[in-house]
């Protein structure tokens, strides 16, 4: 197709007759405007516009006109750009996430159309009121999509980044789409409760929730179910679950760890270490450090290398020690416990270098390289502080494994139980199974008196989480209605769902705006974006609008439904209600009062009173 770009166009559709009274309609004016679509590029635009001959009005009482439908269905009103270069735009940014840049210079380059970087930020914000409209547009068949699964379990959960932007979060955890997305000013009940209220209203309610351990969250859930009558299992994360009883546990001890090797500064010792050893090799680090490598191959030897390469071992064996790290699962505390590995390692270390150095007469450089590095590591020998505080860590460590042991949460991928087979319902029994006997263990185990006030604390410590949490714990099971077939269908263990989407967004944020701290970022970013994730969920597009090569046409037809309403004179309806009225601010420094508070004004108006004499006041 010859592209158009920069051509004057003439638009001038067949009027037809006056829908009021059936007569003629004439041409009223010629508007001329600019245009831009994918499709055409650029290019300028002489519209004809009709009107009725005899003057009739709509029952809205304006005036019976006609304007081109060949031009409506393609450039969205009071703009110049068409739904398609709008669609093009909001792919790009918050499915892709490419820069602003990215996509001027993909639409000039490869489309001919100029667009600065301001209206791409405007378009972009335009594309996610437009999603808006048409996922609250099609919430009923989506929820027909929904019930014809035998219902949906909801998945709540809220991020933020740096306590600002909060961003809340109800996702269909079957369908994986996310029904709802707002923005609050802090993750309280009273903001929560009427955003779930309007997920219920227009997605029917869910079969399960399924939540964390917050109790803003866990109020708001429980309000729910109770306004409603409803009688579902509202679980708890497993995840989140095991993490809050990990953390109470040990990270007391943990932090005591901590705090112990910064005392003694172990690490920063090491490092220096380190760096004075390979100063003092030199130039032939390479060749040393491929004389140790030669040296680990021979298997049995148990003697130090003489010279350089002696030295060159003892600095290895230290920078083993500070690569503690690599003992890390990269699940994170109260998984990893990277201070309790570094212990561990610097223990070792010290117990080698002396059945090293025993093995036969050694050069008297490598000796004292080695002790040197003993004097740094001794401290950790120590009774106290060292040994007694691991002591108390590893014996609650092992009372957390045993936990996460019976719940069997292991890093893997989340697996789709649309289909679950038997065998996974006789292991949710048995994990269940495996919990209660551990909690029967551990109420034997318990030392009712004597020295062990420690673990006897840590005992009731887990009894007291499991007591408080355990009716939430278990009820993943959903039997299906018999409309849909009948059977059952199983829930998710854990939010990971909800957990792994707020990743993956702040990923792709990072991505976007190149920053790592996304303070800003998130707190300006509409909670819409949430919404335009469901593109990625073809049983979604196929709903809202058949498919992404038809997103820009089913956005034309909500802005034609819109205005044959307004020329109705029908009642003005919004496809997306306002379920948050005036909402109490708990947010200590939100956006709208930083702005006040920066002004000019502000600052001069309290220099001024602070500056000012005070008056004396007559009492009387």
């Amino acid at each position: 197709m010859l592209s158009t770009s920069g051509v004057l166009i003439s638009v001038c559709d067949e009027p037809g007759a006056c829908p009021v009274c059936g007569g003629p309609l004439h041409v009223q004016k010629t508007i001329p405007h600019h245009g831009k679509t994918m499709r055409h590029g650029q290019f300028e635009i002489r519209e004809t516009v009709h009107v009725c001959a005899t003057g009739c009005r709509y029952a809205s009482g304006t005036l019976v006109t006609r304007r081109a439908v060949s031009l409506t269905e393609h450039i969205i009103p009071g703009r110049t750009v068409g739904y398609d270069v709008m669609t093009f735009v909001g792919l790009q940014r918050f499915i892709h996430y490419r820069q602003r840049e990215e996509i001027r210079s993909a639409l000039h380059g490869e489309y001919g159309i100029a667009l600065s970087s301001g209206e791409i930020s405007n378009i972009a914000k335009l594309f996610l009121r437009y999603m808006q409209d048409l996922h609250y547009k099609h919430a009923e068949p989506l929820r027909n999509a929904l019930t014809e699964d035998g219902g949906w379990p909801m998945h709540i959960d809220a991020t933020c980044e740096d306590g600002r932007g909060t961003l809340l979060v109800a996702l269909a955890g079957w369908r994986r789409w996310v029904l709802g997305a707002w923005k609050i000013p802090t993750e309280r009940s009273d903001a929560i409760v009427p955003c779930l209220d309007q997920i219920v209203q227009l997605f029917g309610a869910p079969c399960a929730v399924m939540r964390d351990l917050g109790r803003a969250v866990t109020l708001a859930v429980n309000i729910l179910v109770s306004d409603l009558e409803l009688d579902i299992p509202i679980l708890a994360c497993h995840l989140h679950f095991l993490k809050d009883i990990g953390s109470d546990l040990l990270k007391p001890g943990y932090g005591e760890l901590r705090s112990v090797f910064k005392k003694w500064k172990i690490r920063p010792q090491l490092r220096a270490f380190s760096r004075d050893i390979g100063r003092k090799i030199g130039p032939d680090i390479v060749t040393e450090r491929e004389k140790v490598y030669a040296w680990l191959q021979k298997g049995g030897d148990f003697n130090m290398p003489e010279g350089r390469t002696g030295i060159a071992t003892v600095r290895h064996f230290a920078q083993w020690i500070l690569d503690y790290h690599e003992d890390s699962s990269g699940e994170g505390f109260p998984f990893d416990r990277p201070y309790l590995d570094f212990y561990d390692r610097c223990i070792t270390v010290h117990r080698a270098i002396p059945r090293l150095l025993a093995g036969r007469l050694q050069d008297p450089q490598v000796s004292k390289i080695s002790k040197r590095c003993q004097r740094i590591l001794n401290p950790v020998l120590s009774e106290v502080p060292f040994q007694q505080t691991v002591r108390r860590l590893r014996a609650r460590a092992i009372l957390f494994d045993e936990l996460r042991d019976a719940l069997r949460l292991v890093p893997k991928k989340t697996s789709d139980s649309k289909h679950s087979p038997d065998t996974t319902v006789r292991e949710m029994a048995d994990i269940r199974q495996h919990v209660e006997q551990l909690v029967k263990s551990l109420e034997e185990r318990r030392p009712e008196r004597g020295p062990a006030q420690d673990t006897r604390n840590a005992i009731d410590l887990i009894l007291r989480h499991v007591k408080d949490h355990g009716d939430n714990l278990w009820g993943h099971v959903i039997p299906l209605p018999i409309q849909q077939g009948g059977g059952i269908r199983l829930l998710e263990r854990t939010n990971n769902l909800l957990e792994g989407f707020f990743k993956g967004m702040k990923h792709n944020e990072r991505r976007r705006s190149g920053r790592k701290v996304l303070t800003q970022d998130f707190e300006h970013l509409p909670p819409e974006a949430a919404l335009a994730y469901n593109l990625k969920h073809n049983d979604y597009v196929a709903i809202a609008c058949g498919s992404l090569e038809k997103l820009p046409e089913a956005f034309a037809r909500i802005d034609l439904e819109k205005k044959q309403r307004a020329l109705d004179n029908a009642p003005e309806t919004s496809f997306h209600p306002d379920v948050q009225p005036q909402l109490t601010e708990s947010a200590s420094l939100p956006t709208a009062d930083r702005r006040l508070i920066r002004t000019k004004q502000m600052k001069e108006r309290i220099l001024a009173i602070a500056t000012s004499r005070i008056k004396n006041r007559a009492i009387g």
